[in-house]
């Protein structure tokens, strides 16, 4: 019997693996088998959120937040202060665009829409419209390396374009101990990694971008209080992943949510305690 999802992950991993530079630890393989780290997030500090904002995609660059917020008519693409979330910039999406992801390539902003198979390209210093690329299935999320961009669409896969021109290149399936992992939000892309919301739960995933194998499952429930989660409405999840490489923390938030968290991975006690 032939079993789809992991001939996938053996193209996958067969394909990347050509342009990894010989000798890397990520080139060396590992076990897709492999149970993963369970991690927390300790926090750094707390920082405001602008509890307007359906996050769907965040990034730092050159010390400032762009920041992608969903919703029909709603969807905006945001400049946003990392220290007191003030939104420095502001740019309506067209009301029939579900805005989604977004990724820095150059100069240039790309912001994923959610079923309307359409990715907006902008100048980041302006906020214009440069040129739109098209796409089939659903956008989610973003991110993308020095070599390729990394795209969502809520499956368990995860695609590889061409970042200058965005066209497709690979499709490869993400695994958890084996077996597929679905609902793959907001990405954020750091070295050997690609760090993952699981859409509708508290947890992020460490993905290893060479074989699709999640190293370790980040539990994120911890730092809202039952208060603050019960103002929000369903749907209102963990999304939202920014890496800040001065301090090699992370920026992480949710839809609506009325604040930003600045926290490390670490070591959870349960899983020290194994």
């Amino acid at each position: 019997m032939h079993h789809p999802a992991r001939f996938v992950a053996l193209l996958f991993v067969l394909t990347v693996m050509a342009v990894l530079p010989a000798g890397s630890a990520a080139a060396q393989g590992g076990n897709p088998f492999v149970s993963p780290a369970i991690l927390v997030p300790e926090v750094v500090s707390v920082r405001p959120h602008d509890p307007t904002a359906y996050t769907q995609g965040l990034l730092l660059y050159d010390g400032l937040l762009y920041e992608s917020a969903g919703l029909y008519a709603e969807s905006t693409l945001r400049q946003v202060d990392p220290e007191s979330g003030e939104v420095l910039r502001q740019i309506s999406v067209p009301d029939e665009y579900f805005a989604e992801g977004l990724e820095r390539v150059g100069d240039r902003l790309i912001q994923l829409s959610w079923k309307e198979n359409t990715a907006f390209v902008y100048d980041i210093t302006t906020f214009e419209l440069l040129e739109t690329y098209e796409y089939e299935g659903e956008g989610w999320g973003l991110c993308a390396d020095d070599r390729f961009l990394f795209m969502s669409d809520g499956s368990s896969f995860i695609t590889l374009r061409d970042p200058e021109t965005f066209e497709l290149l690979f499709n490869g399936v993400v695994t958890i101990q084996g077996q597929p992992v679905t609902r793959i939000n907001e990405m954020e892309c750091v070295g050997d990694y690609i760090y993952a919301n699981v859409y509708m739960t508290d947890y992020i995933l460490q993905i290893n971008k060479y074989n699709g194998v999640v190293e370790g499952l980040i539990d994120a429930s911890g730092l809202l209080t039952d208060e603050e989660r019960a103002s929000l409405a369903n749907g209102e999840v963990l999304n939202g992943i920014a890496y800040l490489p001065e301090s090699d923390t992370f920026l992480i938030t949710g839809k609506h949510w009325p604040k930003m968290f600045e926290v490390r991975f670490v070591e959870s006690e349960q899983s020290a305690g194994q």
